[in-house]
């Protein structure tokens, strides 16, 4: 922890063929509200149902009590003159009364309402989509099967749980990928359940089926066989199974005696070779932004930790922050990442919100070789870009920014405004475009992105920190704040240090908002150092 002068209190879809809803939570609430609505549709058909039957067996029970008195003596019922006459108006008017009644058909408004609705509903390429978020969180945060099917996460408010039919869902999705170790993980959770005792569409033939497989496509025959002859015990006669036996048997029986020969070759061998692999202490950039995603991170010596602190920050002597400083606390120290406290209001959130919500598309990057916006499977989110004249909240914001960096924001991009759902990420990147992109952003004409001011406009239950895989920074979000670096050292280079990401979002959900500012504007703001690397 960082050492403070002032007390302040510290503070994601992968696009498919529909907008994208299980990274944008406004589109997951407005699917909880259609849910909702149909639910309600759905009960006035039962009620409808329920009086149509109610009608039907009153009248039942009714010419049940007449049949049962008329059949102890017809002859004398049907002489009185008036049964007679109310005999044939029944059968002549009112069953055929009945008749209608009974096929009269009380699900029109039901079926036209989901109709209707269904034009907004998921698709199976949403649900994919969906599957595979939940995949890539359980592979970020460690989690195993069990406590995913239990939703043990933390910070959850609404418990849910996994069914049977869930897990082998997960596993299938998986399993089309030629993800057979998360196929594995799933199908294992779904027999375990099913063991357990839990009633299910799903047998275990059908989950055994794939387990077998799956793990023999990721080398494990001994497992493979145990399996197939597990499901045979259960079904005999599969046909499948049965061919999978046999072709195991046989490649076991192969292998063994590529084995033993092998084994035979080298007996008088003493030396063995040492496979030369990566250092001790290398880890790959994936594994690491993983851990810090867990806030398994780098930890900074306490002598480092001793350069850091809080402190009133009024831009250097700008007339707006004289009186009213805003708080600002160190971060970070190589890269400089600084976070300034208070720095936007519930209100102005709010606003910039409904701003964005209308607008809300799949998140786009720079393409590298033709400098255009364009989407990419890295950056999985919601975003909506703001200008400064539609709002005087925007133009206030953007002027803030101005004011407390001493940028000139006037070449700087408009405010990207970003919704990260359960899942929702963007991989590691950089901000600034590198020598071997010399045309990223020659559209706008205004230089490299000198500097990122990265808003955090709502609280995260779990998840969604923003990493820096390079140095083991981690930045939690806290609404109400911001962070602001630099991108390019003051000699124009880029700073290779800040390239970053933003974790999945375990729990809840995450807003943000961020401005790019570019080096045009900036020559006399932010003059040009001597040295390559300041």
């Amino acid at each position: 922890m960082i050492r403070c002068i002032l007390i302040v209190g510290i503070l994601l879809r992968q696009s498919l063929s529909h907008p994208g809803f299980f990274t944008s939570i406004g589109q997951m609430t407005d699917l909880i509200y259609t849910e909702k609505d149909l639910v309600t549709s759905l009960k006035d058909y039962i009620k409808a149902e329920e009086d149509k039957l109610e009608q039907i067996k009153k009248w039942a029970e009714k010419l049940d009590r007449l049949t049962s008195t008329a059949t102890k003596d017809p002859e004398g019922f049907v002489g009185h003159p008036v049964n007679a006459f109310k005999l044939v108006k029944r059968l002549n008017t009112e069953w055929s009364e009945l008749e209608n009644l009974v096929l009269k058909d009380m699900s029109d408004g039901f079926i036209s309402n989901l109709t209707i609705q269904r034009q907004y509903f998921p698709n199976d390429e949403d649900q994919v989509g969906a599957a595979k978020a939940l995949l890539r969180l359980q592979d970020t945060y460690n989690l195993d099967t069990d406590t995913i099917s239990k939703g043990n996460l933390p910070g959850v408010k609404h418990k849910s749980f996994l069914t049977v039919e869930d897990c082998f869902e997960l596993g299938k999705v998986a399993y089309t990928e030629a993800d057979y170790y998360h196929t594995e993980l799933w199908m294992e959770q779904a027999l375990k359940q099913l063991e357990e005792g839990e009633v299910s569409s799903v047998d275990k033939v059908s989950v055994l089926d794939y387990l077998s497989y799956a793990v023999y496509q990721q080398g494990d025959l001994d497992k493979a066989l145990s399996l197939t002859k597990k499901l045979l015990e259960l079904d005999p006669e599969h046909q499948r199974a049965n061919g999978n036996l046999k072709y195991f048997e046989y490649i076991m029986a192969k292998e063994k005696d590529v084995n033993k020969s092998a084994s035979d070759d080298q007996s008088d061998q003493k030396t063995t070779l040492k496979k030369k692999g990566a250092a001790v202490d290398y880890l790959p950039e994936r594994q690491k932004y993983e851990m810090l995603c867990r806030g398994e991170g780098i930890k900074m010596t306490p002598r480092r930790q001793k350069k850091l602190f809080c402190r009133y920050h009024d831009g250097n002597r700008n007339p707006k922050f004289i009186l009213a400083p805003a708080k600002q606390e160190d971060e970070w120290d190589k890269p400089r990442i600084v976070r300034f406290h208070d720095i936007i209001s519930d209100a102005e959130i709010e606003i910039v919100k409904d701003l964005a919500k209308p607008r809300l598309s799949r998140a786009t990057v720079h393409d590298p070789e033709t400098g255009k916006l364009t989407t990419a499977q890295y950056r999985v989110s919601k975003s909506a870009w703001l200008s400064g004249y539609e709002n005087p909240v925007v133009s206030r914001i953007n002027m803030r920014i101005q004011d407390l960096t001493g940028l000139d924001v006037s070449t700087a991009e408009e405010l990207q405004v970003a919704n990260y759902g359960v899942g929702g990420q963007y991989e590691p990147h950089f901000d600034f475009a590198r020598k071997d992109e010399p045309d990223a952003f020659k559209e706008l004409g205004t230089g490299n992105r000198i500097a990122t001011w990265l808003f955090y406009m709502s609280d995260v239950s779990a998840g969604g920190a923003t990493v820096f895989p390079e140095v083991g920074a981690s930045v939690w979000p806290k609404k109400g704040t911001a962070v602001f670096w630099y991108n390019l050292f003051a000699s124009g280079e880029g700073d290779y240090s800040t390239r970053h990401a933003a974790c999945p979002v375990l729990v809840g959900n995450k807003w943000v908002s961020n401005k790019w500012l570019h080096e045009r504007g900036q020559e006399f703001r932010r003059p040009c150092t001597l040295s390559e690397l300041e």
